[in-house]
């Protein structure tokens, strides 16, 4: 009894052990932000707040003196963090998201840093509080994401690169669970969705969740028995949980396109993406697409969403091969915006050669 007691105890400071980590972690986020609003690092007055609230802490077990050590080491970390000038990218999503690692794989030498909204990835972005956004675009089963071409269109933002990231879904759980004993699977809709044919073979109950990690990160923090959920391979060691079974996605050829944005045009691309409207009249949309043949322009993706504000109209969101260097690709873009009732124009990029 003495032993197991013992061990549940090693467990909870295993598990405020992480959570301290995560919070540090998130603090220094914070400041790599708060960099970008100041004009020094050292601020000697603002330091000297932090350790004054720090110490006010009411705590038997901790004294002034070990309170200033702790937090003295935090703030001099955040100093050094920044003053490394790392590059941020914003995704939408808690940490271990597939966003993450679609960021991970654009730049493993820029700081991923998330974020609570879609509007959030571009808002952030736009202020320069992140270097880079990066936001899901489209899924191969799920297809395209609304909200995303919204902002595309609203938003003063440039596309300066793509990531075709092959997305396998992992059912995770409590470390010890019995597997047997699982009866409840929590998950962002869609990917419950790619996992329709697993969930109901196994007899679980789907419940949506916000994201994918943030679901891992719930059963971290609440401990819940029979629960499971799915998610990224990545959210099992970043959170604590044991991987029951990897690649429980319906279709093996499951990929998300994902977008990676900024406030500064990218130098060279071998792609581009545009938005465009046309009038209401017959063969509208045609002459804006022959335009494209007539160059020997080939078109990767078309997509139209109705216009907010203006029901029965349409919107085209356009990619297709081109470079700022090629003469048919400026002509065509000359030509476009001349026929076409609306056009913004989002850039050159490099292509991920996935597609």
């Amino acid at each position: 009894m003495e032993k197991d007691e013992i061990l549940g105890l090693r467990k909870r400071i295993d598990q405020i052990d992480k959570k301290i980590l995560q919070l540090l972690n998130e603090r220094f986020e914070i400041a790599l932000k708060l960099r970008r609003l100041k004009e020094q690092i050292t601020v000697p007055e603002r330091e000297k707040e932090v350790l004054q609230n720090a110490q006010r802490y009411p705590s038997y077990l901790m004294d002034k003196e070990f309170i200033e050590k702790i937090m003295t080491l935090i703030i001099e970390r955040s100093k050094y963090i920044q003053a490394q000038e790392f590059k941020l990218i914003g995704f939408q999503g808690e940490h271990g998201a597939f966003s993450e690692i679609a960021a991970l794989k654009f730049s493993d030498k820029s700081i991923p840093v998330p974020c609570k909204e879609f509007e959030d990835v571009f808002e952030e972005t736009e202020k320069g509080m992140l270097d880079f956004g990066i936001v899901p675009i489209e899924n191969s089963l799920e297809g395209g994401i609304s909200r995303v071409y919204e902002l595309l269109l609203s938003r003063d933002l440039y596309i300066v690169g793509e990531v075709n990231l092959p997305i396998h879904h992992c059912l995770l759980s409590l470390p010890d669970e019995d597997y047997r004993d699982l009866k409840v699977v929590y998950s962002h809709p869609q990917a419950l969705n790619q996992c329709k044919d697993f969930i109901v073979r196994h007899k679980l109950e789907a419940r949506p969740y916000y994201d994918t990690a943030g679901a891992a990160k719930m059963l971290s923090e609440k401990r819940m028995k029979g629960v499971c959920v799915i998610a990224s391979k990545l959210c099992a060691s970043m959170y604590g949980l044991d991987i029951i079974k990897e690649n429980v996605e319906d279709h093996p050829d499951n990929v998300t396109r994902f977008l990676v944005l900024s406030k500064s045009k990218c130098e060279k691309g071998d792609k581009c993406s545009m938005i465009f409207g046309t009038k209401h009249e017959p063969g509208a949309l045609l002459k804006v697409l022959k335009i494209f043949a007539d160059c020997g322009i080939n078109l990767t993706k078309i997509e139209s969403k109705p216009k907010r504000g203006d029901p029965g109209s349409y919107l085209f969101y356009i990619d297709f091969h081109g470079s700022e260097d090629d003469k048919n690709t400026l002509l065509a873009l000359d030509r476009i915006k001349k026929e076409a009732e609306f056009m913004k124009f989002l850039g050159f990029y490099p292509s991920d050669k996935r597609d």
